[in-house]
Formats: structure tokens, C-alpha cells, sequence
């Protein structure tokens, strides 16, 4: 069993962050969707709890996604025995192909693998002239992580908690080095936007009235507010 086999557990339906996953992962999507509606190909880095690939499967003629865990792998296929898309066991790194894609989505990567700017100059190559890539990662200055510093939660910013290590987090990145790393990596912003405002822990956001109806309101006002949102979205061409 590789490493990230070992981390599959996280991405099952009954994993401790399921709550906030499922909201952010049925999210980001859609608004990816909003800014290129339909495509020929679209190439997507990482399996993980399958809600993505089900979301981008109807927009794209021609839809690969790549993943590194067998477990996550088997798990998605059994829940979605009429898939389409073509789930390719590989590592990020290992992967190679004479294809290039009219989107490549790289959602919460970043963080996990051993060097992001490598990931980032090798698909350069996969885009398509006039191609998008799409990146999304957590956001080390998120408004919660910001009260977690001052309440001594964490004791720096960019300090990774028992969640990210449960999922397999080996960075925090914050809107300022994200950008930095895109641009050294060769490409350029495009757009950008929030994914999650989160004012209070999970716990307590569940004692509220309306609970699921907070978090669609949180996640509809984190659009303007990347800065404070849990997570980030950028929309990122080569230069």
C-alpha cells in the first residue's frame, strides 16, 4: 500500500472533515464550470472523494482524470459503475501523454504533492493554445485559521493542524505565495475568487437555525472575499 492509499480513509463518506469537503467539493466546481461552461478535453489531477469528476463529466467532450491510490480508485468505481471519463492510476509526476486539454484542473494538489512548482511547469505543456487551468488549495490566512492564531489554536499562520496531516497536507498556502508560485511557475492570473467564508467553527455553525442554508449563504458571500475564505480559486494561463 503506497502512501496516499493510507490516506484514502479521509475520503470516505463517513471521514471526519466529510461535512466541509462535500460542500467545497460540490462547490468549486460549478463555479469552474460558470467560466469555460463547455469544453473538448479537460484533464483532472486527483480522484479524491469523486464529487468532482461526476460534476465535470457532462461539460467535456473528452474527460481524464488522474489519481495515485488504487483504494480511491476501486472506491469511486463501485459507487459510479457508469462513469464515462477515463480514471488513469498515476502519479501526478509519472504521468505523461501526447494529448493537450482545453482545461486542466488541478483541485487541492498543491498542498499534497512534494513540489508544487514542478507540477506546475510539467502541465504546462498539456494545455491546449488558448487552454485554462483551474487551481484551487486551502487558505493558511483564512478567517478561522486568523482566530486560531490569536486563540493560540495554531502557532503560526502557516502551521498545518491535525486535519490537513490526516489529509495529507505538506504546505499551507495563503492568496500572496499561491500567485507567487504561479508566476514563477510561468503562468499568469486570470481570475480569482474565495471558496468558503467561515466566521465559526463547524460545531458551532451547526447549533445555528437553517444550518445548511448558513452555508450556502457563506459560500455565495466568499466569492469576493479570497482573502478571508477557507480556500482559493484561481483561473491561470501561461505566459
Amino acid at each position: 500500500m503506497n502512501e496516499i492509499d493510507t490516506l484514502a480513509k479521509e475520503y470516505l463518506p463517513d471521514a471526519a472533515t466529510a461535512t466541509e469537503n462535500d460542500l467545497i467539493m460540490h462547490w468549486y466546481p460549478q463555479r469552474i464550470i460558470k467560466r469555460f461552461d463547455h469544453c473538448d478535453s479537460l484533464l483532472e489531477l486527483g480522484l479524491g472523494h469523486g464529487f468532482t469528476a461526476v460534476l465535470f463529466n457532462p461539460v467535456c467532450k473528452e474527460h481524464i482524470v488522474l489519481e495515485g491510490s488504487q483504494t480511491v480508485i476501486e472506491n469511486f468505481n463501485k459507487s459510479h459503475p457508469d462513469f464515462s471519463g477515463n480514471v488513469i492510476l498515476s502519479y501526478f509526476e509519472d504521468y505523461d501523454t501526447d494529448k493537450t486539454f482545453d482545461v486542466i484542473v488541478m483541485g487541492f494538489v498543491l498542498e499534497h504533492v512534494d513540489d508544487p512548482r514542478l507540477i506546475l511547469e510539467k502541465y504546462k505543456k498539456y494545455l491546449k493554445p488558448g487552454g485554462k487551468m483551474y487551481i484551487t488549495t486551502p487558505n493558511a490566512k483564512s478567517l478561522n485559521r486568523r482566530l486560531g492564531l490569536e486563540l493560540g489554536k495554531i502557532d503560526s499562520i502557516y502551521s498545518l493542524n491535525s486535519n490537513d496531516i490526516a489529509l495529507g497536507h505538506k504546505r499551507q498556502f495563503c492568496r500572496d505565495t499561491l500567485k507567487q508560485l504561479i508566476i514563477e511557475s510561468g503562468y499568469r492570473v486570470t481570475y480569482e475568487e474565495g471558496v468558503y467564508l467561515k466566521p465559526l467553527p463547524l460545531a458551532v455553525l451547526k447549533t445555528l437555525d437553517d444550518f445548511e442554508g448558513n452555508l450556502q449563504a457563506m459560500l455565495k458571500v466568499g466569492v469576493d472575499f479570497p482573502d478571508l475564505c477557507v480556500s482559493l480559486l484561481m483561473e491561470v494561463i501561461p505566459v
